[in-house]
């Protein structure tokens, strides 16, 4: 039979333990399975968004969520694509996750990033392809210098074409499968 004082460290150490196992370390990856779609044209810095684990969270060897958990994070910068450039940029970090035992645990961190895709061969093409078709209408209408003002008028064409059609957004796609780094040590409470 263990004494009074043996009885309190063996109860302390389990205590211990117990709370070690809902330590989650700074290191630790976490993949979420995205519940919508994002997109940097309506995103906003600070905008929630939900999610599920994908796979159970394992700390010392005991799961402390499940997969299918939910898990919560949020839109940490945002940024819309321009017309003619500048693509469409969004940044999000996981900041929460239900736990086995139904507490929250919040979690911070690293970014996932998402850029649409880059304008300049698109723009290209239609300004090209533009300038292409007037110079060979002008061409044909008008000779040498028919050519040269349908090559003019064409590129303007083709630019007012990559403007109108031009933006390219960022997006991470609903049930997009992110794994997350945990950047600092995160206890439930």
């Amino acid at each position: 039979m263990l004494s009074r004082f043996g009885q309190t460290i063996v109860f302390l150490l389990a205590l211990g333990m117990s709370a070690l196992a809902q330590t989650v370390p700074a290191g630790t990856h976490i993949t979420i399975r995205t519940d919508s779609q994002i997109s940097s044209a309506s995103a906003h810095a600070g905008q929630a968004f939900h999610a599920n684990l994908v796979k159970d969270l394992v700390v010392n060897g005991k799961t402390i969520a499940k997969a299918g958990a939910p898990a919560k994070g949020k839109v940490s910068y945002a940024k819309s694509s321009g017309r003619l450039h500048a693509p469409g940029e969004v940044t999000i970090r996981l900041t929460s996750i239900q736990l086995r035992d139904g507490k929250t645990l919040a979690v911070s961190t690293s970014g996932f990033h998402a850029k649409g895709k880059s304008h300049t061969k698109s723009n290209v093409t239609k300004i090209g392809g533009g300038a292409a078709a007037g110079a060979l209408i002008g061409g044909l209408a008008g000779g040498g210098k028919g050519a040269l003002i349908g090559t003019a008028v064409g590129a303007g064409a083709g630019t007012g074409v990559a403007a109108a059609t031009g933006k390219e957004e960022a997006l991470i796609h609903a049930e997009t499968a992110i794994t997350f780094t945990t950047t600092a040590n995160a206890a439930a409470k």
